[in-house]
């Protein structure tokens, strides 16, 4: 056993040939027990597993920065830089991150979960070395699709002015999360058919310099290049290719799926708690391959995140040219779609809630200022979603709620959903969005015949007095709650109201709840800041109404507890009426 031994780069570097080739192997084994139990990022890691060794045996971390974009493939980075027991022994998995964290080991240097960040950030590192006036490697680690992100081509653009040191490892497995889309790509592919040595080569016409390595797997082969470039005084690019999933039989011949995995069983990969429950990223899927076919006119766009929505490779091929991935680009897909919609087409952007930040400005210059009726779908938004915090997903609502023009839509149901998503497509008025609510789906049967083209009007679901609880989204269901327990406590029925609409006020209904209501509450799974309930306590800022609003505080988590979180917000039912009775 040599992993055991590892508790720095320094240990790496006493090791011969074949001493890392058996490290290699016993980091592999490390992850896939690891996230057989525990989940998480699978193919990404398998596949960095030998350049990452042959990385801290020639370079001197931390000396030597790296920096791993979307740093989803640094579990064996953290192994070799004296983290290795998060891996190895199962009572120590959440003791680290999945990601790159500075705040956990001198060998980090941020915090990184969102793509094509890499090069631009390292820039940034050899900059300040360079004023400071000191000495050292920057190498920034880019792959599985981050080159086709605009920040990525930014920060290439820039490097090729440089006269200093500093290294690009372009990992190319040929692989995004699912497959690579994008003109760059055949370049890639080219340079991997011609290895190297084709005439056509982006990172020289960026100004870099470049090398290939056929093998990335091969750490004879890496050490022998990344000796190449150490100390170097200029710009260049190491193009390894590499194999996703390596070690993995499942892995490596099925890559998609297992770029980031659920726990699972090792001898046959089986997922070991497969919930088949429908969910509305299957119904929403489900929705717009039935009206594809109906329409040709209908396209579903994505960023480079089919799996989200659960658009499989077999689903993506049939339907042809009207399922459009355009690669890790958000800002892209969101012009293409306001492109589409200005022309007649009717196009639908699937997104997740925190990816829909890299593309503020096209939503705002792009999509609202010329006000093209394209749709959104907004998943894992809110507190009851990804937990990690690169990956939060509750600023969206503040965040796009306060743009012009569009319209932004909280469903509380199945059936309410599929209502908003059939106007949405067929309307020729507004950009329209629509955010899923988090948790399980809810399902009520009932047949929508609202009209949503009347902006901003609310639906009253029960009447009652003094008390108006407005529950938005994800939260309609606990405001049902709270007014049920209010009742049960003081015999007064609260007004219930479903608002749907995120980017309005209702006026002429809460002009009315002055008459016989005295407070009002807002529910939303999103952050209070600019937010929702912030819209209501303005409008009953002048009048006698009081106005509580129950939401998300504005911070950064990582890994947090759901059910502490909303407890933490007094976003529980028992709460939220012991706050009333005490008001």
């Amino acid at each position: 056993m040599y992993l055991e031994k590892i508790n720095s780069p320094e240990d790496v570097k006493k090791l011969n040939i074949e001493e890392m080739k058996v490290l290699a192997q016993e980091i592999r084994d490390a992850v896939i027990k690891r996230d057989a139990i525990h989940g998480g990022h699978f193919g990404p890691n398998l596949g960095m597993v030998e350049a990452t060794i042959a990385l801290h045996y020639v370079f001197d971390s931390p000396k030597d920065k790296f920096v791993f974009d979307v740093s989803h493939q640094t579990y064996p980075h953290k192994m070799l830089t004296g983290r290795r027991e998060a891996f190895t022994d199962e009572a120590h998995y959440d003791d680290v991150t999945g990601y790159s964290n500075q705040h956990e080991s001198e060998h980090d240097h941020f915090i990184l979960g969102h793509t094509s960040t890499s090069i631009s950030l390292a820039l940034g590192l050899a900059k300040a070395r360079d004023v400071k006036g000191e000495k050292g490697n920057v190498i920034a680690i880019i792959g599985d699709g981050s080159l086709s992100g605009g920040e990525a081509l930014e920060g290439l653009d820039f490097a090729g002015e440089l006269k200093t040191n500093f290294i690009v490892i372009a990992n190319d497995n040929d692989m995004s999360i699912a497959e690579n889309h994008g003109g760059l790509y055949k370049n890639l592919k080219l340079l991997r058919e011609t290895e190297g040595k084709a005439e056509c080569n982006l990172f020289k016409a960026m100004g870099l310099e470049y090398i290939f390595v056929k093998d990335g797997n091969n750490i004879e082969e890496l050490i022998e290049a990344f000796k190449k470039v150490k100390d170097i005084d200029h710009p260049i690019t190491v193009h390894i290719h590499t194999q996703k999933g390596k070690g993995y039989k499942l892995a490596e011949e099925n890559k998609e799926p297992w770029h980031y995995v659920m726990p699972f069983n090792i001898e046959d990969g089986k997922p070991l708690n497969n919930d088949d429950s429908e969910d509305y990223t299957d119904v929403t899927k489900e929705y717009l391959m039935k009206k594809m076919k109906e329409d040709k006119t209908v396209v579903t766009i994505t960023a480079g995140t089919p799996g989200s929505f659960s658009f499989s490779r077999k689903e993506r091929e049939e339907l042809g040219e009207q399922f459009v991935d355009v690669g890790i680009a958000e800002q892209t897909a969101v012009a293409l779609a306001s492109g589409m919609a200005s022309k007649g087409a009717k196009p639908v952007f699937t997104v997740v809630s925190s990816f829909v930040q890299r593309t503020y400005d096209q939503l705002s210059q792009d999509l609202c200022i010329n006000n093209n009726p394209a749709t959104i779908v907004v998943s894992y938004g809110g507190a009851i979603g990804m937990t990690d915090v690169t990956h939060l997903g509750w600023f969206d609502i503040a965040m796009m709620s306060n743009i012009p023009n569009l319209v932004y839509l909280a469903p509380t149901t199945k059936e309410e959903h599929l209502a908003m998503l059939e106007w949405s497509i067929e309307q020729q008025e507004h950009p329209v969005a629509i955010r899923l609510p988090g948790g399980k789906m809810v399902s009520t049967g009932e047949k929508v015949t609202k009209d949503f083209s009347k902006l901003n009007t609310y639906e009253v679901k029960q009447k009652g007095e003094k008390i108006a609880i407005l529950g938005l989204g994800t939260f309609y269901q606990l405001g049902e709650k709270a007014a049920k327990l209010y009742e049960e406590k003081t015999g007064v029925k609260a007004t219930v109201i479903n608002p749907m609409y995120i980017t309005g006020v209702d006026e002429k209904l809460l002009e009315e709840l002055k008459k016989d209501h005295s407070v009002v509450i807002t529910l939303e799974d999103g952050i209070l800041n600019g937010g929702f309930g912030e819209k209501i306590a303005r409008f009953y800022g002048n009048s006698d109404v009081k106005v509580l609003n129950y939401g998300l505080k504005k911070e950064f988590l990582d890994r947090y507890n759901i059910g502490k979180v909303l407890t933490e917000n007094r976003l529980k039912a028992d709460l939220i009426v012991e706050d009333l009775l005490k008001f």
